[in-house]
């Protein structure tokens, strides 16, 4: 189900992943745009820069033809009495200077070209006719004289690389030539006297020849100009000049600035949003995926458990079960969301408790830990449930309802009364098995003191057959009374052994107890030719009962004896070693005899298991029960030379400083 979800996903996907085209393509056209917008607003400024250039330089030039052409009627009006005497000449110049007419010096030739008056006077000796003045452009002044018109000379220099021309305008008297009227301009005047300030802020103006060579130029030396510029012919001096502007560079306005600035920040903040869009939009979808494939997820899990999933909101009102539920409960789901108590599936004979608990744990006062609860099935069967009840939290971090899960313990019920009654029928058999071992041990432990016994009293019968005295024969029958009383303590012992009774401790040294034993042992001992080395290492006191320990180390010594029957003579040993460690006493008993078969440790200390032919199985079994009711432990291991070691651990009793 998850994969096909994923498929799914994938698939639509796939289907709208060109959508994203239309935000990548929106964003191109509007950056595009915005581009477009710039440039066209940059040519439109040219253009209207480019046309208000023009504009002004045709100003210009038509301004320049106004004062040249008033200049020459002016010239052409002189008048014969400023022509005849000097003073009256230099006024008349004076006053022509005057309307910043661009004239820098006023000559007047007689109809022979012959210079008769100058002002200011001409100082260059090198240039002077028979008056003594400089003659001007000779060209010039025949070409005026037989046209009868206005004529301009060609540029030279004139003083640091200053240009200038003449303007000849032939005065005419009674039908006849009298003179021509010179006007010397000085380039570099004429365009300080023309090009009025507010041109000059704009453009930097220059008069060029045909050459391209600069004449003369008004600018404003701190600012740049740019690389465009435009030329008009300035006809009326002739000779091929021109008048060039070269408008400089502004800065742009301020408010186109900030307009191409908003854009270019409007640009980049729609490209950052939807950069920043595009990346939530992608973690979005990469979280939606990874939710529904957790659901997919957590729905399968949830779908394939026993365990019943139960969520009640805060009026108990049901608000999601899972399949597990439905099964145990036989209702389906559809019937269940939406229910409030009472529930379907509560049992009717315990209806009222069961609404109780269910308002406790509604109001957050239920059990803190699981609770054991009967339902029934749709069919009517009982149910044994337990319940844990958990909050639901939402992400906000309210609470909301409450999570219950649901563990069908009707089996295991059934399965503990049936253990319980199983049980008890197990307590009965064992009662009847501890009372066949009880009788097994009694046999098995009073069989050396009745022989003891026995062989007192027949070599009492004999001696009093001899008659032997009576202070010889006591002795044997003192200690037949002994063995009678110890086969009663053990009587008493083995049966509060086999009721696991209060055990009658006392304080006692364990090697006492062991010469005890080794002293009844002795005759079988020396019966079979065996050799026992005793190393007590150190005096031990213990709390414990002595004739069961006396009788534990007995079983132990005979099983070592009887396990060396088929041991050659000289290696009939037995080793016993009492030593103290860490608040514990270690008695090791080692013999030479013919071991333990690996196929029989695992069950040496159990019950009636014996390999001994008129054996009981007995033994070792009390020598177990012996040192573990003395909080001790018995184990054994194999002997390297050959035979078993036992060894016995009990804890020894701490002893106050002195």
């Amino acid at each position: 189900m998850g994969s096909t979800t994923t498929a799914l996903s994938g698939e639509r996907i796939n289907r709208w992943h060109w959508l994203w085209i239309l935000p990548r393509l929106a964003f191109i056209l509007f950056v595009g745009g915005v581009a477009l917008l710039l440039w066209m607003s940059d040519r439109a400024d040219k253009e209207e820069q480019r046309a208000t250039l023009i504009s002004d330089i045709l100003w210009l030039e038509q301004n320049l033809r106004f004062h040249l052409a008033r200049n020459e009627e002016l010239l052409g009006r002189i008048d014969v009495a400023h022509t005849s005497d000097a003073k009256a000449f230099e006024s008349y110049a004076r006053t022509m200077f005057g309307f910043e007419s661009g004239l820098r010096q006023l000559i007047w030739l007689g109809s022979d070209g012959a210079v008769r008056l100058a002002h200011p006077a001409i100082t260059n000796s090198g240039l002077a006719g028979e008056t003594g003045e400089a003659i001007p452009s000779q060209q010039s002044y025949r070409l005026a004289h037989s046209l009868g018109k206005p004529v301009y000379s060609k540029p030279y220099p004139y003083f640091m690389n200053d240009w200038q021309f003449e303007v000849h305008v032939p005065v005419s008297r009674e039908g006849r030539i009298a003179g021509v009227a010179v006007g010397v301009y000085r380039i570099r005047d004429l365009l300080g006297d023309s090009v009025p300030w507010w041109l000059a802020e704009r453009y930097r103006i220059s008069i060029i020849e045909d050459s391209g060579k600069v004449l003369v130029s008004r600018s404003k030396v701190e600012s740049t100009v740019t690389e465009e510029g435009y030329q008009v012919g300035f006809d009326p001096p002739g000779s091929g000049l021109s008048l060039h502007a070269v408008p400089y560079h502004a800065p742009r306005p301020l408010a186109s600035l900030l307009l191409s600035g908003s854009l270019v920040i409007l640009a980049m903040i729609v490209l950052w949003s939807l950069w920043i869009l595009r990346r939530h939009v992608l973690r979005r979808q990469a979280v939606e995926e990874q939710l529904r494939q957790e659901h997919a997820f957590r729905k399968a899990m949830e779908d394939s458990l026993d365990t019943g999933m139960r969520a009640r909101n805060l009026e108990g009102e049901i608000i999601y079960v899972n399949p597990a539920f439905c099964r145990m409960v036989g209702w389906p789901a559809t019937e269940l969301i939406g229910r409030r108590p009472p529930m379907p599936y509560w049992a009717d004979d315990i209806l009222d408790e069961t609404r109780a608990l269910s308002d406790s744990v509604l109001a957050g006062e239920g059990p803190e830990v699981g609770f054991e609860l009967k339902l029934k099935h749709r069919n009517g069967n009982a149910i044994d449930v337990l319940i844990h009840e958990a909050p639901l939290i939402d992400a906000r971090g309210q609470h909301f309802g409450w999570m219950g899960s649901l563990v069908d313990i009707t089996e295991r019920k059934q399965a503990d009364e049936r253990a319980r009654q199983q049980q008890d029928r197990l307590q009965s058999t064992a009662r009847l098995v501890a009372m066949g071992e009880m009788a097994s041990s009694i046999a098995h432990e009073l069989n050396q003191p009745l022989a003891a016994i026995s062989s007192y009293c027949t070599g009492a019968a004999n001696l009093l057959r001899n008659q032997t005295p009576a202070n010889e024969v006591l002795p044997a029958l003192d200690k037949a009374v002994e063995q009678a009383r110890r086969a009663g303590q053990v009587i008493r012992r083995i049966y509060s052994l086999a009721r696991h009774g209060e055990d009658r401790f006392e304080l006692l040294r364990l090697e006492e107890r062991i010469d005890d034993a080794l002293a009844l042992m002795e005759a079988d001992i020396r019966q079979n030719g065996i050799r026992v080395t005793v190393d007590l290492q150190a005096k031990v006191l213990i709390e414990g009962d002595p004739v069961l320990l006396e009788q534990a180390l007995f079983n132990l010594f005979r099983n070592a004896v009887e396990s060396m029957r088929d041991t050659g003579l000289d290696q009939r040993q037995i080793g016993i070693t009492l030593a103290c460690a860490d608040r514990y006493a270690l008695l090791t008993i080692a013999d030479r005899g013919c071991g333990i078969a690996a196929d029989v440790a695992d069950k040496l200390f159990d019950p009636l298991f014996t390999t001994k032919v008129e054996g009981m199985g007995m033994g070792l079994a009390i020598c177990r029960s012996v040192v573990e009711n003395h909080r001790g432990r018995l184990s054994f291991e194999a002997n390297p030379g050959g035979g078993t070691v036992f060894h016995i651990l009990l804890p020894l009793v701490p002893v106050a400083p002195q």
